[in-house]
C-alpha cells in the first residue's frame, strides 16, 4: 500500500477547526444515542429467548419487513461473507435480515462494538444481557459460528469497546484508549491518535482508518502509529469494503468513496437523517453500501450514488 498523504503528529495547526465543530455536534447527538444504548443493570431487554441453536424471531415484536428495525439502538451494520446476509449489531443483540424481516441470532448481548473478521468469524464488545454468563463489560468476545455462540477472549470486566475493527495484522478497538492486539488476547496501545475514535475501519497491508473530531486519521502499521489525513472529507463513520475500497459518511449523510485505501475520496450520494451505522462490501460496480440513519436502514448498489430501502 503506497503512503497516504498525512501530516506527522503532533500537529501544530488545525486548519479545519470550523468543520471540526460541525463533527463534534454530530458526535454529541450520536454519542447520546450510544450512551443511552449502553446497557446498565436495569436496561430493558428483548423478550425473546434466542438460544445457541440458531436464529429465532423476536417474540411478540417480530418485524414484518426490514424497514422496521428490531432495536432502537443500532451500533453496527455489516455483511457476513459466508452467506451475504446483512447483520445488525444492536443494544438488544445480533439480528439478520431475511424475507420475513429481522431474526435474532445468539444470546442477548448489548453489542456496542462489532466487526466481521471473516466468514462467520466475528469480534464484539459491550454488555451482557439477562441470562448471559459474561462479565460486564464483556471485553473482547469472539464468535466463529456467525454469532450463534460467543467466547470471552480478553479484558472482561475492563473494556467496553465502542468501536472495533480488524486489519491484516490484528485487531484495533477504542475503549477510551486506542488499543491494538495481534490475536485478541495480548494488548498494546497505539500512539499519535488525536481525540476519541468514533469509528475504526481496517483493511489490507496494515491500514486502519479512524474518524475523530479533528477529521480522518490514518495508520499504516495496524494502529501502532497515526497521522492526520488532511485532504480527506470530515466524516463521521468509515467502513472498509474490499481491497482498497472504503466508504465514508459525513454528519449530514453525504457519502464518500475511496478506491485507494483512503488516500483520495470521491463525493457520491446522500442518506437522509443522522447517520448511526455504516457498512460496505465489494468494489467497483459491485460496491454495496449500507447505512442506518434516523431509525431506518437503506442500501446502495451503485457505489453510493443512490439509496433505497434494504432488500433481503
Amino acid at each position: 500500500m503506497s503512503p497516504i498523504k498525512a501530516t506527522p503528529l503532533p500537529r501544530t495547526r488545525r486548519p479545519r477547526a470550523n468543520r471540526s465543530i460541525r463533527l463534534l455536534a454530530a458526535v454529541g447527538v450520536v454519542g447520546a444515542l450510544v450512551l443511552s444504548g449502553c446497557a446498565g443493570a436495569d436496561a430493558p431487554r428483548r423478550s425473546d429467548t434466542a438460544d445457541a441453536a440458531g436464529p429465532s424471531s423476536v417474540a411478540g415484536s417480530a418485524a414484518t419487513d426490514l424497514a422496521e428495525l428490531p432495536s432502537s439502538h443500532v451500533h453496527a451494520i455489516t455483511v457476513n461473507p459466508k452467506d451475504g446476509q446483512v447483520y445488525l449489531a444492536t443494544h438488544d443483540g445480533l439480528f439478520i435480515a431475511g424475507a420475513d424481516g429481522w431474526t435474532a441470532r445468539g444470546p442477548n448481548i448489548d453489542l456496542m462494538g462489532f466487526t466481521v473478521a471473516d466468514s462467520d468469524h466475528f469480534y464484539a464488545s459491550g454488555h451482557p444481557g439477562e441470562g448471559t454468563d459474561l462479565p460486564s463489560p464483556v471485553g473482547l468476545i469472539e464468535s466463529r459460528d456467525g454469532g450463534t455462540t460467543w467466547t470471552s477472549l480478553s479484558r472482561g470486566g475492563e473494556s467496553d469497546f465502542h468501536t472495533l475493527t480488524t486489519s491484516s495484522g490484528g485487531i484495533a478497538g477504542f475503549d477510551g484508549k486506542l488499543r491494538i492486539s495481534p490475536d485478541g488476547t495480548e494488548w498494546g496501545t497505539g500512539t499519535g491518535l488525536q481525540g476519541a475514535a468514533f469509528s475504526l475501519a481496517g483493511g489490507e497491508s496494515g491500514a486502519v482508518l479512524a474518524t475523530t473530531e479533528l477529521g480522518l486519521s490514518v495508520s499504516i502499521d495496524d494502529g501502532a502509529t497515526w497521522a492526520m489525513a488532511d485532504d480527506a472529507p470530515l466524516m463521521l463513520l468509515v467502513a472498509w469494503a474490499d481491497g482498497e475500497t472504503v466508504a465514508g459518511i459525513e454528519p449530514d449523510g453525504t457519502i464518500h468513496v475511496s478506491i485507494d485505501g483512503g488516500r483520495t475520496w470521491q463525493k457520491r450520494g446522500r442518506v437522509e437523517g443522522q447517520p448511526e451505522a455504516l457498512g460496505a462490501t465489494g468494489s467497483g460496480d459491485a460496491l454495496r453500501i449500507l447505512a442506518v440513519a434516523d431509525g431506518s436502514v437503506s442500501e446502495s448498489r451503485d457505489a453510493g450514488a443512490t439509496f433505497d430501502e434494504l432488500q433481503p
